[in-house]
């Protein structure tokens, strides 16, 4: 039982929080029941931390700790029964369409999309050099699991186009792109770029796509967020 908010084992959690921390140990934190029972499913937990009452089946090293330790390791206002510190996963060569996140800055954003490429069959997902962290805190809440089943590079987006010649790529652009609905599936695989929730797609990138796209809508409302224009393109351009 770990009672004291100075041990050696909570100070590494709660540094945990920090991405460069992250960075330096390839590790991070997940919480909440559901999050850690996909992370020990998936084989990416290494070790629990659990309140002292909680119960739990696993070989893995476990660590009971009191509210007190929990909350000093938690970001959540209400804190969790049960963590687990995961390793991150390795990234792997794409193998099918893929989306291409240029500048997602909100968290929320980031993990409903990574949920929404899952749906709509997008297992490869690569994120560009100033996209927000995928294992920040708020990240790994919204993926709700869903980033132990699918693979995530982040990378120079440039230079993955431009190297990615068997590919079609798509970017999204509200004013000069072709409607969505004279989208016609190309034979080849696809690529879908979308862009960050204040500038959308950056030009450089656009301008080595192989075509733009938009979403039809009311001309009263200017824009969609990010996660719903993904998802509304991954469905459109694989049903």
């Amino acid at each position: 039982m770990i009672e004291s908010i100075h041990n050696d084992h909570v100070i590494k959690w709660q540094h945990l929080q920090n991405k460069k921390y992250r960075d330096e140990t390839n590790e991070y934190l997940v919480e909440t029941e559901h999050l850690v029972k996909e992370a020990i499913k998936s084989g990416y937990a290494k070790e629990i931390i659990c309140l002292e009452n909680y119960q739990i089946d696993t070989k893995l090293p476990v660590y009971k700790v009191t509210k007190q330790v929990m909350q000093k390791i938690s970001s959540l206002v209400s804190i969790p029964t049960i963590c687990a510190v995961c390793e991150k996963k390795e990234e792997k060569e794409i193998t099918g369409n893929v989306l291409i996140l240029d500048g997602i800055q909100d968290p929320g954003n980031l993990g409903t999309i990574i949920r929404s490429a899952i749906a709509f069959n997008f297992q490869d997902i690569i994120l560009s050099l100033d996209t927000v962290d995928l294992y920040n805190p708020k990240v790994i809440r919204s993926c709700e699991g869903m980033n132990f089943h699918t693979n995530i590079i982040r990378t120079d987006i440039k230079k993955f186009i431009t190297e990615h010649k068997n590919y079609i790529f798509y970017a999204t652009d509200v004013s000069k792109g072709t409607s969505l609905h004279n989208f016609c599936k190309p034979k080849e695989k696809i690529g879908i770029v979308i862009g960050s929730e204040g500038k959308g797609v950056k030009k450089e990138i656009k301008d080595i796509c192989n075509y733009l796209l938009n979403i039809p809508m009311n001309p009263k409302c200017e824009s969609l967020n990010a996660a719903i224009s993904a998802s509304i393109l991954m469905y459109e351009v694989t049903k």
